[in-house]
Formats: C-alpha cells, structure tokens, sequence
C-alpha cells in the first residue's frame, strides 16, 4: 500500500466519553476512518503514524439517523470506526503526534 493511501485512510480520533474510557482501561483507541479502509490498512497507518505494534482492529459501521426538520424528511451521514488495541505496554499521545 503506497504511503499516500495511509496518510488518508485515519480521518480524526473519535473523543467520547466512552472512548477515554476504553483507553485508560484496556489499552484500545478508536479513529473515525474512510468509508473504504480496511483492518489492515487502519492497522498499517496507526503503526506508521504513532510508531506503535498494533495488536488488532475492530471496525463499526454506524448508519445516519433519519430526522425531520419542519416536515422534511432528511438523512444524517454515516460513518466509520476503528477500534485499535494496541500491545502491551504501548499508548498513543495525541498531544504529541504530529
């Protein structure tokens, strides 16, 4: 995979509650990612980018939600996830990453 697909397969951390918990607890990150990543791009661009050893890769598809706005009917985008665990003893600063 060339280095240019990498540089784009990551669009932003996803900054949850929920997420920082999972982060302190078992060691697991979780990124908003394009719509046609795969585990082992995610995987590759977190290792290149953090200087990391990933350990695996869970992706979520999560559907918009449809809503109503004064009787229109309209559709929410959907969006991608990738939740990263990282080995042992690894953790990811984002502070810090460039």
């Amino acid at each position: 995979m060339n280095q240019e697909r990498i540089l784009k397969v990551l669009l932003a951390p996803h900054v949850s509650e929920k997420s920082a918990t999972i982060a302190d607890q078992s060691g697991q990150y979780v990124f908003k990612v394009i719509p046609s990543a795969t585990k082992t791009e995610v995987k590759q661009a977190v290792e290149s980018l953090f200087d990391v050893k990933v350990q695996s890769v869970n992706m979520i598809n999560i559907k918009g939600k449809t809503k109503v706005f004064k009787g229109r009917k309209g559709k929410r985008n959907g969006i991608r996830k990738a939740i990263v665990r990282l080995a042992s003893g690894q953790e990811i600063d984002f502070v810090s990453a460039e």
